[in-house]
C-alpha cells in the first residue's frame, strides 16, 4: 500500500489531540508517547495545548502524571499507569557508550545503587544532596567521589546512575521544596512490575507506530535513542507501506488513514513531540522550514507553527506583568483566514498562562529554547 503524506499528516494531528482535543491530561500525554518536560513549562503547555479547556494547573493538578526519565534518558510527562510498560522497555535498552573510565561503576555496583535509592525513597521525598547521603550511607564511600564534570564543579559517582533507577522503576520526580528538586519513589503512589523486557518493547513499539506511524527502525531507534540493529527484529511481521518511495511500517491492523487533509493553524512549544517523534523530517519540515526551525535535523530547538500540520514557521513568547507576547514568524503566508486562526490560537495559549494575549507577526530574534 502506498501513502499520501497528506493522509499521514491527518492521522497524527488526529491522533495527538491537535485537531480534536483530549479528554483529560493522561489521555493527551499517552497519545503522545510521554511528553518531554525536561523543560517543564514547556511540558505542560503541551499537554495543556491538547485537552479542552485545560491550564497549566490543570496539568500540574492531574492524577495519574508522574514526571520521570523517558525515551533519550530525558526527563518527561508519563502516565503513572503506564510505568510498567516504560521500565521494562527502556531498562532493556542497550547500555550506551562508556563513560571515562574513572567514574565508571561495575554492573554489581549500579546494582546496589538503585536498590539503595529504591530502599531511601520508600518513605520519604528527598532532594539530591540528601539522596546522595543516603546512598554513600548504604553502599559505600566510592559512591560519593567526585568524578562527574558538572557544570563549575563535580557530581558524586553515584548520580550517573539516576536514570538507570528511574528505569528500574524505584525513582521519579517530587514535589519541589522550595526551589529544591526532590526525587521521590513511584511504588509509593501505585506498586508495579516492570513487564517483560520482550512484550514491553513490542507494546512500546506498537504505541510508537499508533501515535507516529508509520515509520522505520532507524527513527524509532532515533526516538528512543537506541541502535536500529536493537530494534529491527521488533518490526519482523508487521505490515508494511510505501511513504515517499521508502518502506515504511505500521502497527498490526492500523491500516486507516483518512481521505481529508488536516486543517487549521496550531503552535506548540519546543520540544514538542509532534515535532520529536515525526518523520521524515524533510516533509515535516518542507524547504526553508528544515534549517529555520531545526538543527541540522534535530527537532525540538524551536516552539513550531503548524500549518495544515506542516511546519511552517517558529514562534516565540514572552510574559510581561500579565501581558504574553508571542512573536511568530511564518515561513508559509497567512492568508486572512489562516491569520483569523493564528490569533484564536494566541487567544488559547494566553488563556492556559492566564494572560492576556499581544500578536506580532514578524520576525523571531531570540535563539533556540529562549
Amino acid at each position: 500500500m502506498e501513502l499520501t503524506w497528506k493522509s499521514v499528516v491527518a492521522r497524527r494531528m488526529k491522533r495527538h489531540y491537535l485537531t480534536e482535543p483530549a479528554a483529560t491530561p493522561v489521555d493527551g500525554v499517552r497519545a503522545m508517547c510521554g511528553a518531554h518536560a525536561q523543560i517543564l513549562a514547556a511540558g505542560e503547555l503541551s499537554v495543556a495545548l491538547r485537552v479542552a479547556d485545560a491550564t497549566r494547573e490543570t496539568v500540574q493538578q492531574a492524577a495519574g502524571l508522574v514526571k520521570t526519565f523517558g525515551p533519550r534518558g530525558t526527563v518527561h510527562l508519563l502516565p503513572l499507569d503506564d510505568l510498567p510498560l516504560w521500565t521494562g522497555a527502556l531498562s532493556a535498552l542497550p547500555p550506551g557508550a562508556q563513560v571515562p573510565e574513572v567514574m565508571r561503576m561495575t554492573p554489581g555496583q549500579t546494582a546496589e545503587v538503585i536498590s539503595a535509592v529504591g530502599e531511601a525513597l520508600a518513605h520519604d521525598d528527598l532532594t539530591v544532596d540528601e539522596l546522595t547521603d543516603e546512598v554513600v550511607r548504604r553502599t559505600g564511600a566510592w559512591a560519593g567521589d567526585l568524578v562527574m564534570p558538572a557544570f563549575q564543579g563535580y557530581w558524586p559517582r553515584w548520580r550517573q546512575a539516576i536514570s538507570d533507577a528511574a528505569n528500574a522503576g524505584v525513582l521519579c520526580y517530587g514535589p519541589n521544596r522550595g526551589r529544591s528538586t526532590t526525587y521521590s519513589n513511584p511504588h509509593r503512589f501505585k506498586p508495579f512490575e516492570p513487564l517483560p523486557s520482550e512484550r514491553a518493547l513490542t507494546e512500546l513499539l506498537h504505541r510508537y507506530l499508533y501515535a507516529y506511524g508509520p515509520a522505520t527502525p532507524q527513527q524509532f531507534a532515533r526516538w528512543l535513542k537506541t541502535t536500529p540493529t536493537f530494534v529491527r527484529p521488533y518490526f519482523d511481521n508487521l505490515p508494511q507501506v510505501e511513504l515517499a518511495g521508502q518502506t515504511a511500517w505500521l502497527a498490526p491492523g492500523d491500516d486507516d488513514f483518512p481521505e481529508e487533509k488536516a486543517e487549521g493553524v496550531r503552535l506548540v512549544p519546543y520540544f514538542d513531540a509532534y515535532g520529536v517523534g515525526s518523520f521524515p523530517r524533510e516533509l515535516l519540515f518542507p524547504g526553508k522550514a528544515f534549517t529555520r526551525a531545526t538543527a541540522r535535523g534535530q527537532a525540538g530547538n524551536y516552539p513550531l507553527l503548524l500549518v495544515d500540520g506542516i511546519v511552517a514557521g517558529v514562534w516565540h513568547q514572552k510574559k510581561s506583568g500579565r501581558t504574553l507576547h508571542v512573536t511568530v514568524e511564518a515561513i508559509t503566508p497567512l492568508n486572512r483566514r489562516r491569520r483569523r486562526l493564528l490569533d484564536a490560537e494566541v487567544d488559547r495559549l494566553a488563556a492556559i498562562l492566564a494572560c492576556t494575549p499581544s500578536l506580532t507577526v514578524g520576525d523571531v530574534t531570540v535563539g533556540p529554547h529562549a
